[in-house]
């Protein structure tokens, strides 16, 4: 029988037999995570990680519009506000020093750990989701990282899923921040199973019982159905010819003078982004191609986020999305071609002290 152990603002956590449920409970806010929320579930899950009592680990979302539509960037947006953005004890340098650790230790938790992408998964809730051993989608999955629309870019490990995909969708994905569905993201690796949302209340009592990744996986099956047709399979030959490309003009001549419709649109969507976002997309994707190991791309990232807060394009962005709402972000530069090496480079240097270590 399940049983309520926790109930605040922001997380429900409940038992049932052996399994430990976590639900993100902000549905207002679309599930956003805040760092109390990255905190809060770091400690159950190293808790639960020793606990012999506890076989597996399911976490979803309050709500039916989203499991989670990311970090909350309005939180980050007013630390922005006092300077510095950089300082030890900043809020940009916990949340995300405090969100990738606990991304990571998802990605290497002992027992299974079930994550339901039901519904909007944006940013953070990708890292909460899809670096964990058994990730679940359903017909209302709509799985995106639009970051470089606001002047950030694909965050929380996810360059290493994306350069990992078939041929080069994920570099598509991550330059236009296209949403795709079920069937994508399984084909994508970014998602394992497909299991319908009337069955989706059944999960609980399945899992409870399920000692093993295997016992998870065969529960699973229990519950899953074919999703309805993937749409990029019939994508995939414009995407290879234009997105293969390791310099960002080169895309973008390529998606010129391509005669596919999706090229063209693609096109469009990355005229409204930041170009600085662009290219460090871009290059970020391409080095995590080469990495061995997922805290690779973490560490990478969190310098790229702290370069972000404190340069101009990020802040600008959220002004112009949740602020102001003009949807009209004046970029600094604002044509790709004045996006020199040297601003790139900046993104990737070390942060000394404040580098991100793995234990």
């Amino acid at each position: 029988m399940s049983e309520t152990l926790l109930r605040d603002d922001d997380l429900i956590v409940r038992s049932d037999g052996a399994l430990r449920r976590i639900t993100l409970n902000r549905p207002q806010a679309m599930n956003a995570i805040t760092l109390d929320m990255a905190v809060a579930m770091t400690a159950l899950l190293r808790h639960w990680q020793s606990d012999p009592k506890v076989d597996a680990v399911l976490i979803d979302g309050a709500g039916d519009r989203g499991f989670c539509a990311g970090g909350d960037i309005r939180a980050l947006y007013d630390a922005a506000k006092s300077k510095p953005v950089n300082a030890a004890n900043s809020l940009p340098v916990r949340f995300w020093a405090t969100e990738y650790k606990l991304n990571v230790l998802i990605a290497r938790y002992a027992k299974p750990i079930v994550a339901v992408m039901d519904g909007l998964v944006m940013g953070g809730g990708v890292g909460l989701s899809a670096h964990a051993a058994h990730r679940v989608v359903t017909e209302r999955s709509s799985v995106a990282m639009p970051e470089v629309g606001i002047g950030f870019f694909p965050d929380v490990g996810a360059s290493f899923l994306l350069a990992r995909t078939p041929g080069y969708i994920g570099t598509y994905l991550a330059l236009t921040g296209q949403r795709i569905g079920a069937a994508d993201a399984l084909s994508c690796k970014l998602a394992d199973i497909h299991v319908p949302v009337d069955r989706l209340i059944e999960l609980s009592a399945v899992l409870a019982s399920c000692r093993s990744h295997d016992d998870v996986r065969a529960g699973l099956e229990r519950l899953s159905a074919a999703p309805a047709p993937a749409r990029l399979a019939k994508e995939c030959e414009w995407i290879d010819a234009c997105y293969g490309g390791d310099v960002l003009e080169d895309i973008i001549a390529r998606l010129r003078a391509s005669r596919a419709d999706g090229a063209q649109a693609a096109l469009d969507v990355m005229r409204k982004a930041s170009p600085t976002s662009l290219k460090v997309t871009l290059r970020n994707l391409r080095s995590a191609a080469a990495f061995e190991r997922v805290e690779q791309s973490f560490a990478q990232d969190y310098r790229i986020a702290l370069a972000c807060i404190a340069g101009h394009d990020f802040i600008e962005g959220i002004r112009a999305a949740i602020i102001d709402k003009d949807r009209n972000p004046r970029w600094q530069p604002h044509k790709i071609e004045e996006v020199t090496r040297e601003i790139v480079d900046r993104h990737f240097r070390s942060v000394g002290e404040l580098e991100l270590t793995f234990e």
